[in-house]
């Protein structure tokens, strides 16, 4: 009598222990691995990032339409337009601004030809627009900080 009752406990404990093992290492292998955020070029200064932003995609705009350099900057430019608009979309204080609304539009505009026109470059009365919103986008967010 005493064997059956140390086997049925033994039984009982060595279940346990496999079931104990099996969860800690489903445990540690799905949330051990470390997470990483992701890197953006935003500082946080809204007036900052949106001059230094127009900058850039303005050179984009300006690329030449025989430029080798021309998918490498529409691959930047398209993260740049991620970024930015990932950053502010969702802030209250920033998002209501006419500043920021010239800019989201100027920005759907690039990043939709992009997207859907990959392979050719920017229209010309694409660019005049985006030159135009840019610039207005520009005197806007210096006007409002």
């Amino acid at each position: 009598m005493l064997v059956k009752e140390r086997h049925a406990l033994f039984s009982r404990f060595f279940i346990k222990a496999i079931s104990l093992i099996i969860f800690l290492s489903i445990f540690f292998t799905l949330f051990n691995s470390p997470s990483y955020a992701a890197k953006t070029s935003m500082t946080g200064d809204y007036a900052k990032d949106t001059i230094s932003v127009v900058k850039t995609l303005q050179i984009a705009v300006d690329i030449p339409k025989d430029s080798p350099d021309r998918d490498e900057v529409r691959n930047e430019s398209l993260t740049l337009i991620t970024d930015y608009i990932s950053r502010y979309r969702n802030r209250g204080m920033v998002n209501k601004t006419q500043s920021f609304t010239t800019m989201q539009t100027a920005l759907n505009a690039m990043a939709g030809h992009y997207k859907n026109f990959a392979s050719r470059p920017l229209p010309d009365k694409l660019k005049e627009r985006l030159t135009k919103e840019f610039s207005l986008a520009e005197k806007m967010v210096l006007r409002e900080s």
